[in-house]
């Protein structure tokens, strides 16, 4: 018999083409599911998620032969780690995959702010354009300093795009690394004094919630600029509101928000912003990559092997 899967959250069409063929699956996001779903708890053996969605512990306490958690992407912040390794759980991700595409729509959220496009495209599609007004003068990302705060994969993938771009590069990470040449800051905040752009790249934790607060934005000054692609809650929103409505910061590209998709009301009316619905991986490339990966890692824990990709 086939194991039994919880899927927390639709994937790519040839994934699930695959996981039903290896897997008796079980949609939690389907309705009809539900009672079926309820019947199956106590066989499900894996599940499958989001790594925006995750899985919460009630959710594995309700799976007494749960052994993997998949997720289907690089944050662990929905997933509590120690408590599904107390349970003899492993929890994996889909490292690398991803990276290129996520730090790809940081530099384009950059250029976005920089060169003003959203402020663009509303004033060509509202017909101001057409009646005499002119957009203001955007910035060249030439000869600027991007600050990448957080250089892990991602973070190192959009330092060397910034270098594309005649920027230079510096950075702050939570441990000291040794195979980069370039300037490492001691605290955010001495980072974003020294970058005109701030790219948030940093994994979501307890130690780094809201760690880009109020004096970071300070420091970073009425000419930077925040690029965050890492979590919503890595930046204190009350915080990054007031300072785009004071001037205290002259803009902001978000992919990731707190409470996503129902975000707070007052981004909508925020100026010099461009957002962005959380699409940091969303390719159809990336996403078939991901879905692959998920499914090596279920394969290789059905097979009483340690997949490569565990995080805890």
């Amino acid at each position: 018999m086939k194991p039994d899967l919880l899927l927390v959250e639709p994937m790519m069409p040839l994934v699930m083409e695959e996981l039903h063929r290896d897997y008796t699956v079980h949609r939690l996001y389907e309705a009809a599911d539900r009672p079926a779903l309820e019947a199956a708890l106590p066989s499900i053996r894996a599940v499958a998620t989001g790594g925006g969605t995750g899985l919460s512990n009630d959710w594995i306490e309700k799976l007494p032969s749960l052994g993997i958690i998949a997720i289907n992407g690089v944050g662990t912040d929905k997933v509590d780690l120690a408590f599904a390794r107390s349970r003899n759980i492993d929890v994996t991700t889909t490292p690398g995959v991803l990276t290129d595409d996520v730090a790809d729509l940081g530099i384009a959220l950059m250029l976005a702010v920089l060169r003003r496009l959203g402020e663009g495209d509303r004033l060509v599609r509202e017909g101001r354009w057409a009646a005499g007004e002119q957009l203001p003068l955007g910035h060249s990302p030439k000869g600027k300093r991007i600050g990448v705060l957080g250089l892990g994969q991602i973070g190192r993938a959009l330092a060397l795009r910034g270098e594309a771009f005649g920027m230079s590069v510096r950075y702050w990470n939570r441990s000291r690394l040794t195979d980069v040449k370039w300037v490492a800051h001691e605290s955010p905040a001495d980072l974003a004094r020294d970058s005109d752009v701030l790219a948030v790249c940093v994994a979501a934790s307890a130690a780094t919630h809201n760690i880009v607060d109020a004096s970071v934005l300070e420091a970073l000054g009425p000419k930077g600029i925040v690029i965050n692609v890492a979590r919503g809650s890595v930046v204190d929103e009350d915080a990054l509101i007031e300072a785009l409505r004071s001037g205290a910061i002259a803009g902001a590209g978000l992919d990731v928000f707190v409470n996503e998709p129902k975000i707070r009301s007052e981004f909508h009316s925020t100026p010099n912003t461009v957002l962005m619905p959380h699409q940091g991986s969303a390719t159809v490339e990336t996403r078939l990559a991901m879905g692959r990966l998920v499914l090596a890692n279920l394969a290789a824990h059905f097979a009483g092997q340690k997949s490569p990709n565990i995080a805890n």
